[in-house]
C-alpha cells in the first residue's frame, strides 16, 4: 500500500526518524541516487549506502557531517525546517534518560556508535556483513601501566550469502587512545585492507581480506589483532553484538605489576541500559587471567570490568 501525504505529516509528528524519512522518500518519489545528487548540489557529500541505512533504521545519523546532511534532506524532500532533526533529537533524549552504566560515559558510547556507523558506511559494509559468527575467542592484554596493550582474536564465521571475502574489525580504544598509532595485525588466513579511524572517539575500523571468496553456508577461520598501548588506564573491556551468534569467549590477562582487586562480568541490552548478568570472576592462573564464556550470543553488549583499588 502506498504512503500518502497524510501518513507523512503523521510520522513527522510521531516519528520514528527512519520511518518518517522512508515515507518522505516514497511520497516524493525520489530514488536514493537522485537524493544523493540533490545533496551534492548543496555541497553535502553522503553515500547512497548511508542514506539507505538511515531509512531502514539500521544506522542513525550522529556526527556533525551527518546532521548537516539531514538538514539538507529536509530541503530536498520539501519538509518543514527541523522536522527530521527534531525526531533525531527526541530519539536521543529517550535513550539518554535510561540509567547510565559505569565505565565509559553513555555520551562517549553514543558518539563512538555514530562514528562506527559512518566508517562502516565509508567502507561500504552491508548491515550484517554477510557473516554469522560460529565462534570467537578474544584475548585482551592489560599492561603494567594499567593500559590496554592489545588484543587478539581467533574468529570462525559462516557466510549466509555467496561472494563474501572480507570482515570489518572494529577497535574502540580507551579514553586518550590515538587510533593513528594503533597497529592492525592480520595473523592467519587474512590480510589487512583499508583502515579508517576517528581521532576524537578513538575508533578504528580495519578491513580484513580473506584468502578465499566464500559461498553461502561455508565456514572460515581467521585470526587478527590490534596493538594499542596509546591510552590511559583501562577499567573494562566491552564487545558489542548487533546480531545473535555462536559462542564468544573473552579472556583478560593482567600484568603481574598491576593486578586489579576485583573483576566482574556483565551484560547489557544496549549502551544506555543498566548492566545485568553480574558475576564476580576469580583472577587465577600463572598469567593472571579472568574469562567469560557465552554459548549463544544475543544482540547487546558483553564485557568484563575491574577495580584497581
Amino acid at each position: 500500500m502506498g504512503h500518502t501525504e497524510a501518513d507523512l505529516v503523521q510520522l513527522l509528528h510521531t516519528g520514528p526518524f527512519h520511518l518518517a524519512l522512508r515515507t518522505a522518500l516514497a511520497v516524493r518519489g525520489l530514488p536514493l541516487q537522485r537524493v544523493q545528487h540533490h545533496l551534492a548540489h548543496r555541497g553535502v557529500k553522503v553515500g547512497v549506502t548511508s542514506l539507505s541505512y538511515w531509512q531502514q533504521g539500521a544506522r542513525r545519523p550522529q556526527r556533525p557531517e551527518s546532521m548537516k546532511a539531514v538538514r539538507a534532506l529536509e530541503e530536498v524532500l520539501q519538509l518543514p525546517g527541523n522536522s527530521l532533526i527534531r525526531l533525531l533529537a527526541e530519539g536521543s533524549a529517550v535513550r539518554a534518560d535510561v540509567e547510565r552504566p559505569a565505565g565509559r560515559s553513555y555520551r562517549s558510547l553514543v558518539d563512538a556508535s555514530g562514528v562506527v556507523e559512518e566508517l562502516l558506511a565509508e567502507l561500504e559494509s552491508p548491515v550484517d556483513g554477510g557473516l554469522h559468527t560460529v565462534g570467537h575467542l578474544e584475548r585482551v592484554r592489560i599492561g603494567a601501566a594499567r593500559e590496554l596493550v592489545g588484543r587478539d582474536s581467533q574468529h570462525v564465521v559462516r557466510a549466509h550469502r555467496d561472494g563474501i571475502d572480507r570482515y570489518l574489525a572494529i577497535h574502540h580504544g580507551d579514553p586518550g587512545c590515538d587510533p593513528a598509532r594503533v597497529e592492525v595485525r592480520a595473523s592467519e588466513n587474512c590480510r589487512t585492507g583499508r583502515v579508517r579511524w576517528h581521532h576524537e572517539t578513538g575508533v578504528l575500523v580495519a578491513e580484513l581480506l580473506f584468502d578465499a571468496r566464500l559461498r553461502a553456508g561455508e565456514t572460515y577461520l581467521f585470526s587478527y589483532g590490534f596493538e594499542d598501548g596509546t591510552a590511559g588506564p583501562s577499567g573494562e573491556y566491552v564487545r558489542g553484538f548487533s546480531f545473535a551468534g555462536g559462542q564468544y569467549v573473552l579472556q583478560v590477562r593482567f600484568d603481574e605489576a598491576a593486578l586489579p582487586v576485583r573483576c566482574r562480568r556483565f551484560a547489557q541490552v544496549s549502551a544506555g541500559a543498566p548492566r545485568g548478568g553480574r558475576a564476580d570472576l576469580t583472577l587465577g592462573g600463572r598469567h593472571r587471567t579472568v574469562h567469560l564464556v557465552e554459548q549463544g550470543v544475543r544482540p547487546g553488549l558483553l564485557g568484563i570490568d575491574w577495580d584497581w583499588a
